[in-house]
């Protein structure tokens, strides 16, 4: 009997539907003919992005920072492509706000640092101050307090052209490479991702670069009151003089006044041993840490040390910088301005798969030539070398993926985890190759594990959360604590590979997911926007290890979804939940986050509620005849891809390309296979 007859007698067809739909109890069916339809189209659809290769790399979206800072860095380094930089200043202006402010997400409030770093790289493009674009820019960031409230990162950027004092940012001396691993702050005690940007940044920060600008191309006008009265050092906690954020102030002071005093007699040694650090992880990378803000700090912190600009470090490093760009001069099918857009890193083994895994799930066969194509790619990415990871897991055998193309120094447990699924989907001739593989993986995911059950992305244990009160941490991503989302991915996968709650490990993991739940009953998603990126995860991690779907915490979290349906049948959460999370599930519909919501009710047992049927016909609605979605806001100068992706909380959000088409194939396929058994 097909969904359609199951109808209640007397149900109504919904109007304007293309094929017989019913209504029962309640509830409003697509027919299950086109939901095949649909996933056939969707197949075809990732399909058709898949690399001669066999991998998949979808576009990475992020702010535009990252345009503001290739302008900088060229105009500092004296480098680059005239062209691309003003096809890059082209790109940056189309985003900014009509109050004069440059955003992190699109819709979402002004950003201080962001539009500053806009502001000057117009300006050192050439603009005017009295050109009507920067007078509005300049008037918000006056209403905001000015240069000085920007971050600290944005501070050092402006001292190196002679925008900001050296004595008044936050010191990152290079000595911080000295401390040894037993000592209680160390560069192992950080995460990844800030360690790579700030090794080279201290390298900056003691040899201070300054290139002289034209007085034109100065910022002094963003300073309230004058840069001469403006107080530019960072203000102390005045109620509460014992905080941390005092102490470290004025340890800071304290290191400032050591570098005016040229009392520095481990300096040399700092320099060499950064120097060293930075250069070893440049081999079998796509650059340091193979992200952007690292491998520019990279470059900078090269010609520091005296590197020409010829030098083959400098020419690899400034070549895997520029392969983040995608230059289109004759502009694209929304924007018919020539364009230059940076990219904060690519992301073919993530997305490959997340392809892969949809696809098998999808019925595509196990021996598909293509799908074997992609899991000989992903096997050749195994991680077969110790990284940073090791220095705190020191028993372990190396094993997992990264992200990237290259990034030998730091796989990461999501995309490792991400990937066993995906060769789970594909028979490989080499099965005996693959299984020591996978085992291997598994093995070093184990080992990764944190103290408290969870799992982090790139290390174990990195949870002093007194790090965040150092000053130039405020980018807010000092730290790499174990993550709800990353753990029920990592159960998913345990479950799939034959682990059960009998193994200590799984129960454990367990316990950390439960212990997280918000009173709601969601779960915070820190690498997806937002809730409904981490209760996706948890509630199909929870149902693959076989935690019964009737557990009041997975009832409760399913009734949390299905209250922050849209009205029009998808759901949405913006990047505002990280700042408030009472609007938490708040945001228009996108494809990627109604796919998450539809897979999570699933999960929780959930197949024939109003919901999920509404959810299914959204995502029928909203396709596109060449099988994928869009996931977007605005038209021509302001179309812009909507991030459902997280780099840092509350910092920097990301627009994943190709999460749009392979996300809601997965739960088109999860939907269809549901409502198959219940036939």
């Amino acid at each position: 009997m097909s969904v359609s007859e199951r109808a209640q007698p007397g149900g109504n067809p919904i109007p304007g539907s293309t094929s017989q739909s019913a209504v029962k109890f309640g509830r409003i069916d697509a027919a299950l003919e086109d939901v095949k339809r649909a996933i056939a189209g969707a197949k075809d659809r990732v399909f058709a992005q898949q690399s001669k290769d066999g991998w998949w790399c979808g576009e990475l979206e992020a702010d535009s920072m990252l345009e503001a800072d290739y302008i900088f860095a060229h105009t500092l380094l004296g480098t680059g492509d005239a062209g691309k930089m003003k096809r890059a200043l082209t790109e940056m202006l189309r985003y900014q706000n009509e109050d004069g402010s440059w955003s992190i997400y699109p819709g979402g409030p002004g950003n201080i640092s962001l539009t500053v770093k806009c502001y000057f790289s117009a300006k050192l493009m050439g603009m005017t101050a009295d050109n009507p674009i920067l007078v509005k820019a300049r008037e918000w960031i006056l209403a905001h307090g000015g240069v000085v409230e920007c971050n600290t990162f944005t501070k050092i950027y402006l001292c190196f052209l002679g925008q900001y004092e050296y004595d008044a940012v936050p010191a990152i001396p290079p000595e911080i490479v000295l401390f040894p691993n037993w000592f209680y702050f160390n560069i192992y005690e950080i995460s990844s991702w800030s360690r790579a940007i700030l090794v080279p940044l201290s390298i900056a920060y003691a040899k201070k670069p300054f290139k002289k600008i034209p007085p034109e191309q100065g910022i002094d006008e963003l300073f309230v009151g004058g840069r001469e009265k403006a107080n530019l050092h960072l203000r102390w906690d005045s109620k509460n003089l014992l905080s941390w954020r005092n102490f470290f102030l004025a340890l800071d002071r304290v290191t400032h006044w050591f570098e005016r005093v040229h009392i520095r007699p481990l300096r040399s040694i700092a320099l060499k041993k950064a120097e060293k650090w930075m250069l070893a992880r440049f081999e079998m990378s796509d650059g340091l840490g193979a992200i952007y803000p690292a491998m520019l700090n990279a470059i900078i912190a090269l010609r520091c040390l005296g590197y020409s600009l010829d030098d083959p470090q400098v020419l690899r490093a400034m070549d895997e910088f520029e392969k983040l760009g995608i230059d289109e001069p004759e502009g694209t099918a929304e924007y018919a301005e020539p364009t230059f857009r940076m990219q904060p890193c690519v992301s073919p083994v993530w997305d490959t798969a997340q392809a892969v895994f949809a696809l098998g799930e999808a019925g595509v066969p196990r021996n598909d030539p293509r799908m074997q194509k992609a899991a000989d790619w992903l096997l050749s990415k195994e991680v077969r070398h110790k990284g940073d990871w090791a220095m705190k897991v020191r028993n372990a055998q190396p094993g997992g993926w990264y992200f990237e193309f290259n990034n030998e120094f730091y796989p990461d447990v999501d995309d490792s985890a991400q990937v066993l699924l995906a060769l789970n989907k594909v028979d490989n001739p080499r099965e005996r190759y693959q299984y020591d593989v996978c085992q291997r993986a598994i093995d070093w995911i184990f080992a990764m594990q944190c103290r408290n059950g969870g799992w982090a992305s790139f290390d174990k244990d990195n949870t002093k959360m007194i790090f965040q009160y150092v000053p130039f941490a405020d980018h807010n991503a000092m730290l790499d604590p174990p993550t709800v989302d990353i753990t029920g991915r990592i159960l998913e996968m345990l479950a799939t590979y034959g682990y059960t709650r009998k193994d200590r490990r799984v129960e454990k993991a367990i316990k950390f997911i439960y212990d997280e739940q918000e009173p709601d009953g969601s779960w915070f998603g820190r690498w997806g926007v937002n809730y409904l990126y981490g209760t996706f995860l948890v509630l199909r991690g929870l149902e693959a290890i076989g935690v019964w779907n009737h557990e009041p915490q997975i009832q409760q979290a399913a009734e949390w979804i299905r209250s922050v349906q849209n009205a029009d049948g998808g759901w949405g959460e913006t990047c505002g939940s990280y700042d408030d999370p009472n609007t938490r599930g708040v945001g228009p519909s996108t494809p990627s986050q109604t796919a998450w919501a539809i897979l999570g009710l699933l999960s929780a047992g959930d197949d024939r509620s109003d919901s999920v049927a509404k959810g299914i016909k959204w995502l029928l609605a909203h396709q596109k005849p060449d099988g994928g979605w869009d996931e977007s806001t605005g038209s021509g100068s302001k179309h812009q891809a909507l991030y459902t992706g997280t780099g840092f909380p509350r910092v920097f959000y990301l627009a994943y390309h190709q999460y749009r088409d392979y996300f809601p194939l997965l739960a088109l396929t999860n939907y269809e296979k549901a409502m198959e058994r219940g036939e």
